[in-house]
């Protein structure tokens, strides 16, 4: 595995390298400090290295920075001491290939399985990100655009160029981008479209488990629901995201009181063992369309990802019980 965080030869007893210095190129600019740290230093814990952003010995400018400071050209980053895998220690990510919808020069877009996450850690060694990295050595840059929870399938944009990432960082945080998702609720949905604009805040249980919540003090989020199939006690529907909050679809949706199928935070535990019997074991919520300009040639793109074979079988069956 190659060690890429060296400024001096590596101490072969210690698996620790000296304190590095880096000047931020022009391309190089708007990403993340965290994000550049992973890829500069390939194998080293992401622990490890947020734990050197926040007790300051990663530094801008000789500056304290936090884990979402964005770089800019010219910027002088010090990258303390890190400890890295024995040279001969055995590959940690397998690489793996996934369903592709969209591919040139500068983006991917995957159709993502359920159950995989995107990126490592919180408990996951590696998701989606490292595996295809894994699988694709000679691309300079890969890099996640947004985010899909680990129980969500569909539709995920991956930047291959440092130009695309920076772009499509700021449709997304602009709301530009439209992202559409089938979700599966409990309940008999009424209205053929319903705007939920409830604010969401993040908390952590006692447990240091992350959570989403309906609150005052939390952020303007936007979700506009419409109807697809009804199926008696449950509900097919479109949820077309307008904002992009940690768990937002989910936390509207469950506020509403029509949880999502299968949702093992925010939904019925009865329900998912119901459908965990039927042979239905996931969450119900799949990215299957998203309308979007290119972030290069600003080409209009959409694209579909279509519902995986398990929630078409579930339909069936919820069908004939009607």
């Amino acid at each position: 595995m190659p060690l890429l965080c060296m400024s001096k030869p590596l101490d072969s007893e210690k698996g620790v390298v000296a304190v590095r210095f880096v000047e931020i190129e022009a391309e190089e600019a708007g990403q993340r400090v965290d994000n550049y740290l992973l890829r500069l230093c390939k194998g080293v814990p992401k622990s490890h290295i947020y734990r050197a952003i926040r007790s300051g010995q990663v530094r801008v400018n000789k500056g304290r920075v936090s884990s979402e400071y964005r770089l800019e050209a010219g910027d002088v980053l010090r990258v303390p001491p890190m400890r890295l895998p024995q040279a001969d220690a055995p590959r940690p990510v397998p690489p793996a290939v996934f369903p592709i919808v969209f591919e040139d020069r500068d983006i991917l877009v995957i159709d993502k399985p359920e159950g995989v996450a995107v990126h490592g850690g919180s408990g996951v060694s590696f998701g989606v990100i490292e595996q295809l990295r894994a699988a694709r050595p000679e691309e300079r840059v890969l890099e996640l655009a947004h985010r899909l929870d680990r129980d969500t399938s569909g539709l995920l944009v991956i930047a291959k160029s440092r130009k695309a990432l920076v772009r499509l960082h700021d449709m997304f945080r602009e709301g530009v981008v439209r992202k559409y998702y089938q979700a599966l609720v409990t309940g008999d949905w009424v209205n053929d479209r319903q705007h939920l604009r409830e604010p969401l805040l993040r908390w952590m249980t006692a447990s240091g488990e992350r959570r989403v919540r309906v609150d005052p003090e939390g952020k303007p989020s936007h979700t506009i629901v419409n109807l697809l199939k009804r199926f008696g006690r449950y509900s097919l529907v479109e949820a077309d995201l307008r904002t992009g909050r940690t768990h937002q679809i989910r936390v509207h949706l469950a506020n509403a009181g029509f949880p999502l199928v299968g949702d093992d935070k925010y939904g019925s535990d009865e329900v998912r063992e119901h459908f965990s019997r039927l042979g239905f074991k996931r969450m119900f919520l799949h990215a299957g369309r998203v309308e979007m300009a290119h972030p290069v040639s600003g080409e209009l793109l959409e694209l579909e990802a279509p519902l995986p074979a398990e929630c078409l079988a579930i339909m069936k069956i919820l069908e004939k019980a009607e």
